[in-house]
């Protein structure tokens, strides 16, 4: 249930109260993640998928 979670915004959000935020909550077997545009649509992934996106992220892997 979305409203059990603590949500945190990432340090690289817009720091306003705006909608441009990307959040992040931790369960005990799962990752969250959503866009406070959208609070109610949540992207749950495992520790792997997650620290593999953000390893390839940092890396940029994802740029052209």
């Amino acid at each position: 249930m979305p409203g059990n979670k603590h949500w945190q915004k990432s340090t690289f959000s817009d720091g306003g109260d705006g909608n441009t935020c990307v959040e992040l909550a931790t369960t005990r077997n799962a990752f969250h993640l959503r866009e406070s545009v959208t609070p109610n649509t949540e992207l749950t992934t495992a520790r792997a998928p997650l620290t593999h996106l953000i390893h390839g992220i940092k890396s940029g892997l994802f740029h052209p």
